[in-house]
C-alpha cells in the first residue's frame, strides 16, 4: 500500500524501509489555520508531480495557482525527490538563481 501511494518506482525493499520510519500525521497539521502564508510576499516554485497518488495533481495545481508559483510538472509519485532527484534539485537551483 506505502509503496503504491507514495513511492511506487522504488524496490519493494526500499519502499518498506521508508515505511517502516514514516511517522502518522498529527491532526493539527490537517487542522491548524495557517495565519501568514509565506508564498503570500515571496516568489515561490512547485513541482507538480503527476503521478501522485497521495495528493492529486489537480489540487496541487489548484495551491500553485493560488501561489502565483512557478510551476514544472513531472511524471513522478509523490516521493518524487527520490524518484526524480535531478528535477527536484533543477528546480531548486532555478529558484536559487531567479531569487538572488
Amino acid at each position: 500500500m506505502y509503496r503504491d501511494v507514495f513511492a511506487a518506482p522504488l524496490s519493494a525493499s526500499k519502499a518498506n524501509s521508508l515505511a517502516a520510519v514514516q511517522r502518522p500525521i498529527s491532526a493539527a497539521a490537517l487542522e491548524e489555520t495557517a495565519t501568514n502564508a509565506a508564498w503570500r510576499g515571496i516568489p515561490s516554485w512547485y513541482l507538480v508531480t503527476r503521478q501522485d497518488h497521495a495528493l492529486p495533481p489537480t489540487t496541487q495545481r489548484f495551491m500553485a495557482q493560488r501561489a502565483h508559483a512557478h510551476t514544472t510538472e513531472v511524471n513522478a509519485p509523490h516521493a518524487v525527490m527520490l524518484t526524480r532527484p535531478d528535477t527536484v534539485s533543477g528546480l531548486i537551483r532555478q529558484a536559487a538563481t531567479a531569487t538572488r
